[in-house]
């Protein structure tokens, strides 16, 4: 018998359900019974994959219940199912079209199954959420105090304090919560034990990267988004880019190449050999982020914290 994968299209009162590219089509209310007829169905299919695009949150549901009842689930991004709609041809757009779009674009692409996290890593995740929207709110406010009237400075500033001892509560209720939970406390001590990362960086890699650890190095810079895409055409060859993955986690590690690429030994001598050859500064810090990457995800998986002098073996 040939694999099968199913494309779940999703809104907010309907799912769409293909089960495979050529089979049976059928729709379901998108609340709880019929998320449950859902779940019991595909799970008598066994299929080999169930694909379902990220939509905002629309999905989290469908998405729980086939992980808690064993059912293999990815979640992808959209833009590389409009991509790949384009490239068969296809145009239309209906809900039965997209959920067998779906459905096709597991076939072809077989996408990694998705590892939802763990309900203590889901709070972990809103603590570093909340945490990061506070920033980026203090970051706006602080931009306004070269411009605000006079008269609204003293307002601004009280918010600025308010937002400051807010910022300070959760980061210690984040570090808390992680001193509160053996594994994530196990976790913490690997991960800090290497010179860039810090509680923030270690943190988010908790919380928004389970798979650490658990996957190669080439499915984990493509989880992150580290992988370069190549833009070669015959004999030119174009500039290598990164894109996709989890933006968050890409961010965090970025910050944490730049301190790791002044104090940390291996990826400073790293970063320090590949701008000697030329490379551009940006592009060797993308790639030091790579390098970073592996090792931690090489030390994660033998659970093993930082040696100065070893070299971790390829993942």
């Amino acid at each position: 018998m040939t694999d099968l994968y199913v494309g779940i299209d999703v809104s907010k009162v309907r799912l769409d359900i293909a089960a495979g590219k050529d089979g049976e089509i059928w729709a379901s209310p998108n609340d709880n019974d019929g998320i449950a007829k859902t779940v019991s169905r595909l799970r008598d299919l066994a299929p080999k994959l169930v694909v379902v695009e990220s939509t905002g949150g629309l999905e989290s549901q469908i998405v729980a219940h086939l992980f808690a009842e064993g059912v293999p689930v990815a979640l992808v991004n959209p833009s590389r199912v409009r991509d790949f709609a384009r490239s068969i041809g296809l145009l239309a757009k209906t809900d039965q079209l997209d959920a067998r779009l779906l459905a096709r674009f597991g076939e072809a692409t077989k996408p990694i199954p998705t590892q939802l996290p763990s309900e203590d890593e889901q709070k972990l995740s809103a603590l570093i959420t909340r945490r990061r929207q506070l920033i980026d709110i203090r970051t706006a406010e602080t931009n306004r105090l070269g411009s605000i009237h006079s008269s609204m400075r003293s307002r601004l500033e009280k918010h600025l304090e308010w937002l400051v001892g807010e910022i300070e509560e959760l980061d210690k209720e984040i570090q808390d919560f992680i001193s509160q939970h053996p594994d994530f406390k196990a976790k913490d001590k690997v991960l800090q034990s290497v010179p860039g990362i810090g509680p923030v960086t270690s943190a988010i890699i908790i919380a928004d990267l389970p798979e650490l650890g658990k996957y190669n190095r080439q499915i984990m810079a493509s989880l992150v988004g580290v992988a370069p895409f190549n833009h070669d055409s015959g004999s030119h060859r174009g500039k290598r880019r990164v894109k996709g993955g989890r933006s968050d986690v890409r961010t965090v590690l970025y910050m944490a190449t730049i301190s790791a690429s002044r104090f940390n030994p291996v990826i400073k001598s790293f970063y320090n050999h590949l701008v000697g050859k030329g490379k551009l500064k940006k592009v060797a810090l993308v790639a030091c982020m790579r390098k970073l990457l592996t090792i931690l995800n090489a030390m994660m998986r033998d659970f093993k914290p930082w040696q100065h002098e070893s070299s971790f073996a390829q993942p």
